[in-house]
């Protein structure tokens, strides 16, 4: 095997490719900073794909990009009782390996470089800068396979995934974060119409016998569909569920696109940096919704923080700044998280609470505000009356006085 020394140096190694780490590497490009966005390529992240139209706004993503917009979102109960959230507006959607590859080559356009290669350890040199090392594709500048590389960086940005290993390496309480596996399977979508398909309607279930503990889903992406599943319980057959569910929904016969599965974070790390010359974003750091799943948006918002964190410690040498990243996310979005997380400890803990929960969902004021908080990323709080009435109407649901009818 041969090895390389390590003769570059960067200001920011960022350590994969998807919206994390391509949104960081991107900020940093129109900063001006030398970037390497070390990505390992070949690997799509089982996704619903959902996008909210505040993140084509945020961060300047053409709409062109969306394969399908959902205008409703049906939630399906243990009974099968179906409940349609109408939305005031649309939730686009994507897919991930042209979206994925669109933010890489928008980075590379501000003078990131791109490499595809498998990161493998960080070392750390006397001076405080972090060492790189991974091994090269073949298609990295000529480079074998098997080849071991490594760069110099004043910071490396983990945002290598939920298993992430620069997090691993780094920051002790990743190797406890808990996780939810997902699985779903592309497949061609059927005619509009047909056994109730709509491409503009996101179908998700909450029944035991496809998750026990989370949900499954079909999202229409145009052509193709995905349908999928997520749970933290690893003696529940995931591919098993999606037959089933793909049985039950007409899509038994359609054609198999690709199979896919991947573990999310179930919570956010506590830390972000190592207090010297890491700091993680994206899944690698936790940031995906409770009770969703929701992680793109997300992601893409704390790669902007990475970045400004990053660009900060470049200014001043000073690894205090690399907190700020952690602190500014969970100043926006904390609260919604710890609400989400209450929701799904407690709603998705068994088919009877779970049939009072799409229940609750019927409730227009429960509608509103969800979309509201969904499209917007943020509380509701210009509507005191209806957080009000949902309290009560919650109530009358947890004491079991309210009809699930």
């Amino acid at each position: 095997m041969e090895l390389n020394g390590q003769d570059e140096t960067f200001d920011v190694v960022v350590v994969g490719g998807g919206p994390a780490g391509a949104t960081a590497a991107h900020e940093l490009g129109r900063q001006g900073r030398s970037v390497l966005l070390l990505d390992r390529g070949g690997r799509i992240k089982p996704c619903g794909g959902a996008v909210p139209p505040k993140l084509l706004e945020e961060f300047d993503v053409p709409e062109s990009l969306l394969v399908a917009k959902s205008n409703c979102a049906r939630v399906i109960s243990p009974e099968s009782r179906a409940v349609d959230m109408p939305i005031n507006g649309f939730v686009g959607m994507v897919d991930r390996e042209v979206f994925d590859e669109w933010l890489r080559n928008r980075a590379a356009m501000t003078g990131v470089e791109r490499r595809t290669g498998r990161f493998q350890s960080l070392e750390h040199a006397e001076d405080g800068r972090a060492i790189v090392v991974y091994k090269a594709s073949g298609d990295d500048g000529g480079d074998s396979g098997d080849t071991i590389r490594k760069v110099t960086a004043r910071l490396v940005i983990g945002a290598d995934g939920a298993r992430s290993e620069v997090a691993r390496q780094s920051i002790p309480e990743a190797h406890s974060i808990p996780f939810v596996a997902a699985y779903h399977e592309i497949v061609s979508s059927p005619q509009q119409g047909s056994h109730d398909f709509d491409g503009a309607r996101c179908d998700v279930y909450y029944q035991g016998e496809l998750s026990p503990d989370f949900y499954a889903w079909i999202f229409p992406h145009g052509d193709c569909t995905s349908v999928g599943v997520g749970t933290a319980n690893k003696g529940f057959s995931m591919r098993a569920a999606v037959t089933k569910l793909r049985e039950r929904t007409g899509m038994g016969d359609s054609e198999t696109i690709r199979r896919e599965g991947a573990p999310i974070p179930l919570r956010t790390l506590k830390c972000w940096d190592n207090g010297q010359n890491v700091l993680l974003a994206g899944d690698a750091a936790g940031v995906v919704a409770p009770a969703s799943g929701e992680g793109i948006y997300y992601a893409m918002f704390s790669g902007r923080l990475a970045a400004d964190a990053a660009e900060q410690f470049c200014l001043t040498g000073n690894p205090k700044a690399l907190r700020k990243a952690r602190k500014r996310f969970m100043r926006a979005h904390g609260r919604v998280f710890w609400i989400l997380g209450i929701l799904q400890k407690f709603w998705y803990k068994s088919d009877k609470r779970r049939e009072r929960f799409v229940s609750i969902c019927r409730d227009p004021d429960v509608q509103e505000l969800t979309w509201e908080a969904y499209m917007h990323k943020r509380l509701v709080r210009a509507k005191p009356l209806a957080h009000v009435r949902i309290f009560f109407k919650d109530m009358a649901h947890l004491l079991g006085i309210a009809s699930t009818k």
